[in-house]
């Protein structure tokens, strides 16, 4: 008999974070600043112990949960509803968000220690915990629409924290508006199973999924469920940063470094991943969407991946990996590896974060310089951070026995196995990823922790430096107790929880009843599984496989390029400008977004505005229906004078009108005769 879940433990999970979040939003002066950190850190405490309960009972025991917790309203025979799906993925979901959160939360009370907006942060990250939540435990498109939407507007805010920064404020409208083109078409999506399936359930929409393959999208030869995955991972693409929806991503890393951990690694660009995996009952219905869901992400894993190569600020690095690593995760989405796209979405997140995190200890230890050319030599200054930073660049690029390992070559032999269109592409993209990844990776690591120590007299001053002379010649040292401590206990997880987990994520019943793949069309996972004899052995092949001596050319490369012979570089991007330039500007997606579709959109909008609501609504609905109504009144006030003489001969033409009418058929009859 299969186990249950107390509603009420569910309710602990998803609500002390927002619990939290309101009394340090609200409490101002009453709380204070110690109050702020305290009262949310215990909630998301509390959510991640409940998560971890949760997450056990459902492993080990088999329990589920499916059911409503509050009923909104019923329209028509259509339920919106508040409930909970507990099963493999959302507990997973549960435990990864809250453990992640739970670490920024401490990390968080020494990285922004002096900032005045101390409790408004809390509150906000608190609030960011509750939404994704409210999103990975949803059962229904309502419930996942709002969490949907939630961890964008909390995003929006976060991401534009300082908001007296012109450059906060221009990154979190940019990622707002790009989200409103991706959540356009969720919606779309979500409208057109509403319509045709007439449920927002997730059983019932998935149970309906086979009657849904057999229609075409009207007016249109296009099989309507290959137009409703679409739709939904249109949404998938600006949540988790699909080219060419990425462009908001590197630009949220105006923020605070604890959120870009928190966005970055384990809430709202995982949203689109987690989406997906869910949906997967209507995805394995549509091989057209499977194949678009997979040339995205190979396009992202790749040239996201290059553009990592060539930037200098620490935190825009470790921004482009994590763009790369989406994409690696959407192509094995593609491949209908879902399980192992959500288990590299997990190993993941341990190790992006813990990456994060270091990158900010870097920057406190660095008075604030995010440069990586004004580093070098951090090593022995910042002990703890070197160490951490190194086990999650190592757990990046897939190093065996590391967690990134089991779950980036999982998908790079899924991508090997499947026969979905456009699979060779992406299995060529995945493959050179993983050199790109390894050199920027190191790239990174050696300008920051190793070679000549440059903070001194730094080569390339950052604005600051041109008016503190202090900032210069400062001093790294390591960072407090409450900012290691997170890296640590991020460490961990970051090198062992994907030999733990990948014989029962992958190969076991874990995800059984949460993930549906078509084995006989889409087979990748079985030809995996016929593979897989254990970690270790996984660990021991993939020491002679050719991702691993690709990652370890990569790290040669970056060491020769940066440590023995750093004028390689140099020559490079002298001889090969043209290409610089083209990285540098991002593939101009930046300037075609605002050169050419924001004006193109912002005619659009002027020729709506002026032809629609001034001219038709304004002009003909209201102002028209407003003078016509004037005018009448005018004809209508010539023959109200107030004199009675006029009304007196009003009414004797009215009564000899009247009797002439009335009279008029006897008249003409007599003048017949």
């Amino acid at each position: 008999m299969t186990a249950t879940l107390s509603q009420n433990l569910l309710l602990v999970v998803a609500l002390a974070p927002l619990v939290g979040a309101v009394v340090a939003g609200l409490g101002g002066r009453a709380v204070g600043r110690r109050g702020a950190h305290t009262v949310t850190i215990l909630g998301v405490l509390v959510s991640f112990v409940a998560s971890v309960v949760v997450l056990k009972a459902v492993a080990l025991d088999g329990a589920r949960f499916n059911a409503t917790i509050y009923e909104w309203m019923v329209v028509g025979g259509l339920k919106m509803e508040v409930g909970f799906l507990i099963d493999g993925l959302s507990a997973m979901m549960m435990a990864v968000v809250t453990f992640v959160s739970l670490m920024v939360h401490v990390y968080t009370i020494g990285y922004m220690e002096d900032d005045p907006g101390y409790q408004r942060f809390f509150s906000y990250i608190s609030l960011f915990t509750f939404s994704m939540l409210m999103l990975v435990m949803s059962n229904n498109f309502l419930q996942l629409f709002f969490g949907w939407e939630a961890v964008g507007l909390v995003s929006y805010l976060l991401i534009g924290f300082w908001f007296k920064r012109p450059s906060a404020i221009f990154a979190n409208l940019k990622a707002f508006l790009v989200n409103r083109v991706g959540d356009f078409g969720f919606i779309l999506g979500i409208g057109l199973i509403v319509a045709f399936a007439g449920t927002l359930s997730y059983a019932e929409a998935f149970a309906k999924g086979g009657e849904l393959a057999k229609l075409l999208f009207p007016g249109s030869d296009w099989m309507l469920i290959t137009v409703i995955c679409i739709c939904l991972f249109i949404g998938a693409m600006g949540k988790s940063a699909q080219f060419p929806l990425h462009v908001w991503l590197p630009d949220s890393m105006e923020g605070p470094t604890p959120i870009s951990a928190l966005i970055h690694a384990a809430t709202m660009v995982t949203a689109g991943i987690f989406m997906v995996a869910r949906m997967s009952p209507l995805f394995e219905l549509s091989d057209t969407a499977l194949s678009v869901v997979m040339v995205i992400g190979a396009i992202t894993a790749l040239f996201m991946g290059f553009l990592g190569v060539i930037q200098n600020d620490i935190k825009r690095v470790v921004a482009y990996s994590t763009l790369s690593q989406l994409g690696y995760m959407t192509v094995a989405l593609g491949a209908s590896a879902y399980s192992v796209a959500v288990f590299h979405l997990m190993t993941h997140a341990f190790f992006k974060a813990l990456l994060f995190l270091a990158a900010g200890s870097v920057i406190i230890g660095m008075h604030h310089d995010q440069d990586i050319r004004n580093m070098g030599g951090l090593r022995k200054y910042m002990p703890v951070t070197w160490i951490t930073a190194l086990l999650g660049s190592l757990a990046l690029i897939g190093t065996p026995l590391f967690s990134g390992f089991y779950s980036k070559d999982s998908i790079i032999e899924a991508l090997h196995a499947t026969h979905v269109a456009g699979a060779g592409f992406a299995y060529f993209a995945a493959m050179t990823g993983v050199f790109v990844t390894a050199f920027y990776s190191f790239r990174m690591y050696f300008l920051v922790f190793h070679g000549k120590e440059r903070f001194r007299h730094k080569p390339f001053p950052g604005e600051h430096d041109h008016h503190d002379e202090h900032a210069v010649h400062h001093e790294p040292h390591e960072s407090r107790w409450v900012v290691t401590v997170p890296l640590i206990l991020l460490a961990i997880p970051s090198v062992v929880i994907g030999f733990v987990t990948v014989g029962p994520m992958l190969y076991g019943e874990f995800f059984a009843d949460s993930i549906v793949v078509d084995s006989v069309k889409h087979g990748a996972m079985g030809e995996l599984a016929r593979h897989f004899h254990g970690a270790a052995a996984m660990a021991a092949h993939g020491l002679t496989a050719l991702p691993f001596w690709l990652a370890l050319a990569g790290v040669g490369l970056a060491y020769v390029f940066y440590m023995v012979k750093p004028e390689i570089p140099t020559a490079i991007h002298a001889r090969f400008g043209l290409v610089y330039r083209l990285l540098e500007n991002k593939y101009y997606m930046d300037w075609i977004n605002e050169r050419l579709l924001a004006p193109a959109a912002r005619g659009v909008g002027m020729a709506f505005w002026k032809g629609g609501d001034l001219g038709l609504i304004d002009g003909v609905a209201i102002n028209g229906s407003a003078f016509a109504i004037g005018g009448l009144a005018r004809l209508t006030r010539l023959v109200q004078t107030g004199h009675l003489y006029w009304y007196a001969l009003v009414m004797l033409l009215g009564v000899f009108g009247l009797l002439t009418w009335r009279l008029w058929p006897t008249l003409a009859t007599l003048w017949g005769r």
